[in-house]
């Protein structure tokens, strides 16, 4: 469970919005590479302008981008893999990620909590296996569904998929999320290697 302090009043589940990744690696490498090729062009500017040669590879450059047509192969793929790029930086801003940690709702309106995805599935799992008649469950926590897959050795399958949906919505409840995932539950018998004895 994280929790940070936050200044401005929220209310209602409407208002709590996802945790936001710090994206701490993308950015840095791009601001290296931002800053390492814009010191390169500034060195070599300033070279021409002292009355030097400019680099090799600006040459180069500049006479690649004069004559080779626009419908050439390495042209293409260049600007294939800059709007690529483009759009994955783009995505990354626009994105809040952190897709692991689900709101929860705001009771104080200067904290923010989130609940580990992993952890919601363990403590909706443990509620589960409370059932009477479930041997084994398997529970997935996604952001807006939790899917649970329970197994029952004894008592009717609906007797006990009953029991388990109104566990689970007791257990979603509890947990306390700002938006609340709907819960999908199915339950079946043992195969025949999970019924062998060991």
């Amino acid at each position: 469970m994280t929790s940070t302090p936050e200044s401005p009043p929220e209310t209602g589940a409407a208002h709590v919005r996802r945790f936001w990744a710090v994206r701490r690696i993308p950015a840095a490498v791009l601001a290296a590479v931002v800053l390492g090729g814009t010191g390169l062009l500034l060195y070599d500017v300033a070279a021409v302008r002292a009355v030097r040669s400019a680099m090799a590879w600006r040459r180069k450059l500049a006479d690649g981008l004069a004559t080779r047509p626009l419908d050439d192969v390495v042209v293409v793929v260049g600007a294939a893999v800059a709007v690529v790029l483009g759009v994955w930086l783009l995505v990354l801003a626009a994105t809040p990620g952190l897709r692991a940690v689900l709101p929860m709702r705001r009771e104080h309106g200067d904290v923010r909590a989130g609940l580990d995805r992993e952890a919601a599935a363990l403590t909706l799992r443990d509620r589960v296996m409370e059932v009477s008649g479930v041997q084994s469950v398997r529970v997935r926590v996604g952001r807006a569904k939790v899917a649970v897959r329970a197994v029952s050795h004894f008592r009717a399958l609906d007797e006990v998929r009953a029991d388990v949906e109104t566990v689970l919505a007791g257990g979603v409840e509890e947990l306390g999320l700002a938006h609340p995932p709907a819960t999908t539950v199915r339950v079946a018998r043992p195969s025949r290697k999970e019924g062998k004895p060991k």
